[in-house]
Order: C-alpha cells, then structure tokens, then sequence
C-alpha cells in the first residue's frame, strides 16, 4: 500500500490504497475535499534514496566563508558584514522585531567551526508584532535548493508561518509581486505557486514549536473542508519533534515540472539527512513561471502561540542548483570552485 498525506490548516485526510484507477479515501474531518486526477494520481512519497544526503558543496568551504564564490550558488548570506538585510530586497521589520546578534559563545559551543559570530534574531512579541523577515529575489534555475540554520529559543512556542519559495511572473515591476498574498485561494498555473518549510503543531498535538512541514500552494492544489485553498501539507509519516534550544541545519529542495507534464517535484533535509521526497507535482503551465523570491522569517499570531516573546534565529542562508548539505568544518581542495 502507498499512503499519501495532504494537510491544511482547516483539516487534513489522506489518501490510502490505490487499485487501478480506484482511490479509497478516509476523511480525517467531518468533510473532505474533492481531489483532481492530478492530486489523486501523481503526486506519490519517493521511498527510493536517489537523493544526495550528508556532505554537499559546502562541505569545502569553513562555516560557509567564500561560498558564495562556487559556480552553483546563486546567493549566500553567514549575515557577518553589512548592516541588517544589507543583502536582501525587501526588509520587513515592522516593530522592530528583527536584529543582528552576536551568538558567537552560543555558535562555539553548539556547532564549533560552522557557524560565524554574527546571526539574524526574530523576536515575535505578541501584541507588538508578528515577527519579520528579509525576501531576495534572484534568477531561477530548474532545480532549487534553499539551505539555512536556524534555532528555536528554549521557550519558543508555535510558529504560524515560516520560510517560503515564492514563483512570480518575473522579477520586474510589479509581476515581482504576483506570489505574495492569496492566502485561501487557489493560484493560476501562470501566475505563481509557493512552498514553504516551517513547523506545524497538529493542532497542539505535538509540543512546539513542532514537526517539519512543506505548505505548498499550486493550481491543482487540493480545497479544504471549508471550500477554501489553504496550502496543502506534505511531511513523512515518522519524524522527531523539533528541538528547541540548540541549532539546526534545515534545506529544502524544488524541481520545476515541464509545463503539461507532472513531474515536479519537492524535498527536504534536516541535518545533512533526507526527510521527506515527493514527486509528481504540476507547479506550473507556464514555462516562464519560476520560484524566484525567497522569504526567511518567523511569522507568528495568537491562534496558537501563547507565549508572549517567541524568538527564533538564523544563519547561514544558501540558494543554490545543487544540494547544499551543511556547512565545512574544515577546509579540503575543491574543483567545484
């Protein structure tokens, strides 16, 4: 049997035994979305490895210094010179909520040698703030991978939104903006489609700030139980909570699909180790549709989260074609460079 797990935040069902063109579905609320032939036949959980898994192109270069030098990176940010969002976009820091720190004590003791003295601090306030975060917008590539480190403080509760890969019609004027916003609608094949990587609670069933999570949105995206299109969740079936209090190397992976075909594709890995590899996506009907903004922020609101202050952290951020894995620990010849 191949199971199949799509999520969103007003419910979730999954897709169980497939026999022919036959599809049981168990609905896991009091009502259940109607699938597509895309959704019910393509998209499927690699079991397969055929994915890269630990050392990557960063693995030659010391706490990710020069990086940015190897032909494959597209953008690097170890956030250590320049002033806040220095090499970013678009800055949003609505109530002050973001700021460079020195967690060089914190970096030496937790991960020696990887990570520099200086890193970007969120601290979501309620009823101050939300949170914040810094977009880049950057030429595509048919394959993406987004790698960054980031650490949960030991008191941090639910985050509602996290880090997201956004595709807009272009980079110019305002078809750069064509990904943002459309919360609860289905998106056009040509006009943008979006995952993002963040923590989700099942609803505080798992202690915060969570498990692992993509949220992806797509124009054959599934509806939810209320007619709406929240972002369908994919995450495999056995996974750790998230720690808090120490840091951790999250990168995600996606492959554009040839438009008119289903071969699209998303992953992602924690420390160095696959999680999770899905196949069989239409992101796209376009081929001049391409992710090309990404969002790093802690996004968080009072629907669940309860602690006032959630403080969240991140360092050494990566967009590249090629599998990042985490940062070198010592420094090795390259031909790569």
């Amino acid at each position: 049997m191949r199971r199949r797990r799509f999520e969103s935040c007003s419910g979730s069902f999954v897709i169980g035994r497939v026999v022919g063109s036959f599809v049981a579905v168990l609905a896991l609320a009091s009502s259940f979305p109607r699938l597509s032939a895309q959704e019910a036949s393509s998209i499927e959980e690699v079991r397969e490895r055929t994915l890269p898994e630990g050392e990557g192109l960063a693995a030659t270069f010391v706490g990710d210094r020069e990086i940015g030098t190897h032909r494959d990176v597209i953008f690097a940010d170890d956030f250590e010179t320049g002033e806040l969002g220095a090499a970013w976009d678009e800055i949003n820091d609505r109530g002050k909520a973001l700021a460079l720190i020195d967690a060089s004590s914190d970096v030496a003791a937790d991960t020696p040698g990887l990570l520099g003295r200086r890193s970007l601090q969120v601290t979501a306030t309620l009823g101050e703030n939300t949170g914040g975060g810094l977009t880049k917008w950057f030429e595509s590539s048919d394959r993406l991978f987004i790698r960054f480190y980031t650490k949960f403080d030991d008191d941090c509760d639910y985050v509602h939104h996290f880090c997201t890969l956004r595709a807009n019609k272009s980079l110019r004027g305002g078809e750069r903006w064509s990904g943002f916003g459309g919360a609860g609608e289905r998106p056009e094949g040509d006009e943008r489609f979006s995952t993002a990587i963040e923590p989700w609670g099942n609803w505080g069933v798992w202690p915060p700030p969570g498990r692992w999570n993509f949220y992806s949105y797509w124009h054959t995206m599934s509806a939810s139980p209320d007619g709406k299109y929240w972002g369908n969740g994919f995450r495999p079936a056995e996974q750790e909570d998230i720690p808090r209090g120490r840091w951790i190397c999250v990168e995600f992976m996606l492959q554009h699909n040839t438009p008119g075909k289903t071969d699209g594709e998303q992953a992602f890995w924690i420390d160095g180790k696959l999680q999770g590899h899905w196949r069989g996506f239409e992101w796209r009907t376009s081929p001049t549709l391409f992710a090309n903004a990404f969002t790093l922020e802690s996004y968080v609101t009072d629907r669940w989260t309860k602690q006032s202050k959630n403080i969240v952290v991140f360092d050494n951020v990566v967009i590249a074609r090629e599998y990042v894995g985490p940062s070198g620990s010592e420094r090795r010849p390259s031909s790569q460079r």
